[in-house]
């Protein structure tokens, strides 16, 4: 059975960790408030902040500006396992993609601070709706994902699938720009109500 640990129990984190107990996973979920980390979904295991990692996969569903502090305290226990970076590192103030200097994306900058982790960039390109419902416009939410290693990928897509969404395969880590600007033009329609929060670009398969 795969275990996975999710930091985060917002709209994101509470839809991935949906889906991953859909898929038969043992589930942790991690957040500053441990009881709001239990209620993230139903027979998911709820921990504090600063708590050890359960999970051979580790989704990030933070706040790109809160992943310093999260590698600054688990990048020891983050190594050898499959992270999947969700962030859509955008300013708010402008809906530009905002970056640390030099880097082309929150997923390759993510992989550079974790070396000794398989980075997957995932669920970014979907709203929270559609991951915690599983459909979009009638169709199979589709995960689009990226990452270098292939294995890593695949595992990633096993337990979305296995919860009946759908994937396709972006390529490598370095077209994880093209999914964060995808991401970040996809939340700017719906800030500015061009497209619905339970709808959103829909990928057919």
């Amino acid at each position: 059975m795969t275990n996975i640990t999710i930091f985060g129990a917002g709209n994101i984190g509470s839809a991935v960790a949906g889906i991953a107990k859909k898929a038969g996973a043992n589930v942790q979920v991690i957040d500053r408030n441990p009881d709001k980390a239990a209620a993230a979904a139903e027979g998911v295991a709820g921990a504090k902040f600063g708590e050890a990692i359960t999970g051979d996969i580790v989704v990030l569903a933070l706040p790109f500006p809160a992943y310093d502090e999260a590698i600054a305290a688990y990048a020891d226990q983050l190594a050898g396992k499959t992270v999947v970076d969700v962030a859509n590192p955008i300013d708010f103030t402008t809906f530009d993609l905002a970056l640390p200097e030099g880097a082309t994306s929150a997923a390759e900058w993510l992989a550079g601070k974790l070396p000794q982790s398989t980075v997957v960039k995932g669920f970014n390109t979907t709203f929270a709706a559609t991951l915690a419902t599983g459909v979009n416009d009638g169709e199979p939410t589709v995960v689009q994902l990226a990452a270098d290693d292939e294995d890593a990928k695949k595992s990633v897509a096993a337990f979305i699938e296995a919860a009946g969404l759908k994937t396709v395969d972006a390529g490598p880590l370095k077209r994880a720009q093209y999914l964060e600007g995808y991401g970040a033009l996809q939340i700017v329609l719906g800030v500015t109500e061009q497209t619905p929060w339970t709808g959103g670009f829909k990928v057919v398969k």
